[in-house]
């Protein structure tokens, strides 16, 4: 089959090809795996981390990948959950050790044997993957492949995400960052929480507009004061500069949940600014979110098809996954990024 492989780590200030199109073989299932023929995978901020070294593979050359859409096409011999010709989504979570004191409170996100797909183990910028049936999920109908990409990792950690603040119907929620993760949480908020206004902090005018067209009661930067304080704000940005600034926005008892696998370090100078009385007193909180479960993503699924959500998409034809990805490192970002893996 053809496949993207990452095969070190770079620097896409300066590389433009990070990965290499190559011929690998793929092997035919084990027991519990199916195969999957791949139509698309979405394109996350989580594969610039991995590129660029912030959370590195464990071994080269690795195919990355984690918001896989495509069709069982062969499965191994003890698989009694999917069949032959389902389509199917994989998520970030590949896999979890099932037996740890995490797994069996369904907290498999926690697992200290947790496997990322695209990062510890090939994921889907490839034409097949493989993956043990119990972390593969049945889409809906509803949904297009192109639809369905991006709800597997932007959608489904945003779900778990907004579960984390704790909000209620008619309390005011804050989203840091308007990309592909911020955007689906404003239509999931907007759908299970009718009555709460919804205030975005994003850093560029077309963020704030583009937010305020999908419902956003307020748009502004950071920096700016939203017309209340909120009770909850959700942290979508790799930077610290909103970490200072959601506390600063929040209510007494408020929650910043941040929904990020890393935070740069160049801008750690805004913790200096780090101001006890403001920004922590009252019991305010900080929550990280870590991963994914599988119950959160057949959760989100069901939900995203009842709304219905539907991202904001730009396609990619496969050979141009470079320049995908290139782009999403330079912030041309409106929605989400998807490779078509069939043409």
């Amino acid at each position: 089959m053809k496949a993207w492989l990452l095969k070190a780590v770079s620097d896409l200030t300066k590389v433009k090809t990070p990965l290499t199109l190559e011929d690998f073989t793929v092997s035919d299932p084990k027991e519990n795996q199916v195969l999957i023929k791949v139509f698309c995978c979405g394109i996350c901020h989580t594969e610039l981390d991995e590129i660029e070294g912030r959370t590195p593979p464990p071994f080269f050359p690795v195919i990355p990948g984690h918001q896989v859409i495509g069709i069982v096409e062969k499965v191994g011999e003890k698989v009694s959950i999917l069949k032959e010709g389902e389509r199917v989504g994989v998520a970030w979570i590949f896999s979890a050790c099932g037996h740890c004191e995490y797994c069996e409170k369904g907290l498999e996100n926690l697992c200290p044997d947790f496997k990322a797909t695209g990062r510890d183990a090939n994921g889907g910028y490839a034409e097949y993957m493989l993956v043990d049936e119990k972390f593969a999920f049945p889409i809906p109908q509803d949904l297009s492949d192109f639809e369905a990409a991006p709800l597997l990792c932007a959608g489904a950690i945003g779900y778990r995400s907004l579960k984390l603040t704790g909000l209620s119907d008619g309390q005011a929620l804050g989203l840091t960052g308007f990309g592909s993760s911020g955007h689906l949480v404003l239509k999931m908020a907007k759908f299970l929480f009718p009555n709460s206004p919804i205030f975005v902090f994003a850093r560029s005018i077309e963020e704030q507009q583009f937010s305020l067209r999908l419902g956003a009661d307020w748009a502004g930067d950071i920096d700016e004061v939203p017309p209340k304080k909120l009770l909850a704000i959700i942290d979508t940005t790799p930077v610290w500069r909103t970490v200072i600034g959601s506390l600063h926005h929040l209510n007494p008892a408020g929650r910043l949940v941040i929904n990020a696998i890393r935070k740069e370090s160049q801008d750690m100078q805004f913790l200096l600014n780090l101001n006890y009385p403001d920004h922590l007193w009252m019991e305010k909180e900080i929550k990280s979110v870590a991963n994914i479960t599988r119950l959160d993503v057949e959760e989100f699924l069901q939900l995203a098809a009842k709304v219905p959500i539907r991202p904001q998409v730009e396609v990619y034809p496969f050979e141009k996954a470079n320049e995908a990805l290139v782009e999403l490192k330079r912030g041309h970002i409106k929605g989400a990024k998807v490779l078509d893996c069939l043409h």
